[in-house]
């Protein structure tokens, strides 16, 4: 083996060496990577505001109970369609060994990032495509209920942000990894943590979105169905997700599934 040695130079710039002389250049790789995080999160960031005012009836073209109706059995067979396709890409693209396969197409740095534009256009199809069922289930008129039940869905929709935070936002949507690819530094995973609202239930998030889509003082038969359907795909991917995490963290998840309740604060424990 040989090895190359460099000759002694007697110049003042001998003792100086060479990379303190030169300034990196940033990588293509990395510049296209948080680009590509960039447009991710932006897209991840309309769907949700327009997820709220979707849910909400408010300002937007397309709500949940605006645009013509059409037959019951069609508007339930699209409908449903539309909502599998996002469950399934949730779903599918979140399981570790979907990650391990895809990250040997795509470059890991970008994988989060890829799953969240995925989901952000999955739930745009739903607010294109869904079909409004106006039937009224409960409508409250009165002042105090309609603004308590408004306000207790804008909580759920803050509940869900504030608990993205609380572990790590920007981990949790890909910009972290591409950061960090485009400072060409390791990335390391955040890890489980036992911090804020997780400390009162396994899924906060999770909470919020159930919050946000059963309080609200028009309840129509679109609504409830959306609101059955995403709330069966919350209880199913929870529990999917904690098969995920026992395997990754063992006896660690397991002791936190039997001390903290997994969606509603002071309920019943995992055994």
């Amino acid at each position: 083996m040989s090895t190359l040695q460099s000759t002694p130079d007697s110049s003042p710039r001998s003792s100086c060496p060479l990379h303190a002389l030169t300034r990196p250049s940033l990588s293509a790789g990395g510049i296209s990577a948080l680009l590509y995080g960039l447009i991710a999160y932006f897209a991840f960031f309309v769907t949700f505001g327009y997820a709220l005012l979707f849910v909400g009836n408010w300002l937007v073209p397309k709500t949940i109970d605006s645009g013509r109706p059409i037959d019951l059995l069609p508007s339930l067979l699209i409908n449903t369609a539309v909502l599998c396709i996002f469950v399934a890409q949730h779903t599918i693209m979140a399981r570790p060994a979907f990650k391990r396969i895809w990250t040997r197409i795509i470059p890991a740095s970008i994988e989060r990032s890829t799953y969240v534009l995925c989901a952000s256009i999955s739930l745009a199809l739903v607010f294109y495509f869904w079909c409004p069922l106006p039937t009224i289930i409960w409508n409250f008129t009165n002042p105090i209920a309609f603004w308590a039940l408004t306000i207790l869905s804008l909580a759920g929709w803050a509940l869900v942000f504030t608990a993205s935070w609380m572990v790590s936002h920007f981990d949790l949507f890909g910009l972290r990894q591409t950061w960090l690819r485009f400072r060409e530094r390791e990335y390391h995973p955040v890890g489980f943590r036992l911090v804020g609202l997780y400390k009162l239930v396994r899924h906060p998030l999770m909470l919020g979105f159930l919050i946000a889509f059963w309080a609200t003082p028009t309840m129509t038969l679109g609504h409830l169905f959306f609101a059955l359907m995403t709330t069966g795909y919350i209880l199913f991917g929870t529990w999917i997700e904690e098969r995920d995490l026992i395997a990754e963290h063992g006896e660690s998840y397991r002791s936190y599934r039997r001390t903290v309740p997994g969606l509603i604060p002071f309920g019943p424990r995992a055994h």
